[in-house]
């Protein structure tokens, strides 16, 4: 179910005004938000527990397409699944894949959030990057939400149906200079082309506030930072966000703002080639996947959460940081300011991954695997950072970046 204005576009119901006549359906969505809200636990997202006969039962009822195999997909906050559909019934061929994305509970109660965000997806699309793109409900809806009794409450998920990208992650596969100058290229694009041409009378629900992902609230990990008990890396952190407090906060007004993916990770990108057995085949992006943590931000945030996550699985880490570098400013240089704050946002988002999944793995245990990811060598990256310090770390990177000019 979803609830929309005359004009078609979602409700925003942050902005709603409590004097205009409601339908039955919107006052059940919001007794539904409202419920919700009052039995969440604090600092607990709301991440779903659907059963692989709970979404296939959901798949066919909604989007009317006959699920012939289904298996989970991993996941952060939400829950995602890998669905195939049979060409002609009774037959092992498939037609169509997709990925069915069940949103958590949180972001569920705001609707306005995650039609944006699906909009954007489809902006991108039609304009040829390679993005998931929505299938539409039988009833010719982008997104749905279904309703399940929690205890003794009713909780609602926005639900959608997301083509299915081919490709392999860039966790698994080694990373070439050429392959990580292109998902800089990449980045830059993506964020110079929904600042000038992409509008929507719901892009202020992408203000995100206190959203902690953002980089620009790396000071609000103070609020988590228990998660990682009296371990060795506690004082690195708090000096992280103390130096961020000082010389980042004042210094925000003068990067330039625009629209942040805010996730590009090394299992968010995609790489595919069509001559794979061939010696001279060369990677290229195939996939940009979740935008779930898209939010206001600044073209400088996107180059250095890139570089961070590139770093992670790179043979040569700080010299990545210098191709992701070269390949973001081809397209949007950055301004002497951007480049004097890159090695502090960088450490920033290592402090923002490392920590929130200490905490995360505090309130999910079960999903450690996949959420401690990025700790199996972030730690180690980030304490080399901070060992070598701004001055070494930025020579690298400028002097490689400097090699493409």
């Amino acid at each position: 179910m979803t609830v929309r204005t005359a004009k078609g576009g979602l409700l925003f119901l942050a902005a709603f005004d409590r004097e205009h006549h409601l339908s039955g359906i919107l006052q059940n969505l919001i007794k539904l938000v409202m419920s919700s809200r009052s039995n969440q636990q604090p600092h607990n997202r709301n991440k779903p527990a659907f059963s692989e006969k709970q979404t296939i039962e959901l798949v066919e009822r909604i989007f009317g397409l006959k699920v012939a195999e289904l298996k989970p997909l991993p996941s952060y906050d939400d829950q995602n699944f890998h669905v195939r559909v049979p060409k002609l019934e009774g037959t092992g061929d498939y037609a169509e894949e997709y990925v069915v994305k069940i949103i958590n509970g949180e972001d569920s109660q705001n609707p306005g959030l995650i039609e944006v965000q699906t909009e954007i997806m489809m902006f991108l699309n039609k304009e040829g990057f390679p993005v998931p793109a929505p299938r539409s409900t039988k009833g010719g809806e982008i997104m749905f939400l279904e309703s399940v009794d929690a205890d003794s409450s009713t909780q609602g998920y926005l639900v959608r149906l997301l083509t299915y990208l081919p490709g392999k992650t860039v966790a698994t596969i080694p990373m070439s200079p050429p392959v990580l100058y292109e998902i800089g290229q990449l980045a830059a694009k993506l964020d110079q082309t929904i600042a000038e041409k992409f509008r929507h009378p719901l892009i202020g629900c992408l203000h995100r506030g206190e959203f902690i992902w953002n980089l620009a609230n790396v000071p609000l990990l103070e609020r988590y930072i228990y998660a990682l008990g009296q371990s060795e890396y506690l004082e690195v952190v708090k000096q992280i966000i103390e130096q961020f407090k000082a010389r980042i906060v004042p210094k925000l007004s003068t990067f330039r703002p625009c629209i942040n993916h805010g996730d590009l990770n090394d299992h968010n990108i995609l790489l595919d080639t069509d001559s794979v057995s061939s010696p001279s085949s060369h990677y290229r992006v195939s996939g940009i996947l979740d935008f779930s943590d898209m939010s206001y931000g600044c073209y400088v945030f996107e180059v250095a959460i890139t570089i961070m996550y590139m770093m992670i699985e790179s043979k040569d880490p700080l010299r990545a940081g210098g191709h992701i570098l070269a390949g973001f400013e081809s397209i949007v240089p950055l301004m002497t300011e951007e480049r004097d704050a890159l090695f502090l946002l960088v450490c920033g988002r290592f402090a923002q991954s490392l920590v929130m999944a200490a905490h995360t793995t505090l309130l999910h245990p079960e999903n450690e695997e996949y959420l401690m990811i990025t700790a199996r060598t972030g730690w180690k990256h980030l304490m080399k950072l901070f060992e070598m310090g701004q001055e070494a770390v930025e020579k690298i990177w400028f002097e490689t970046a400097g090699t493409y000019t």
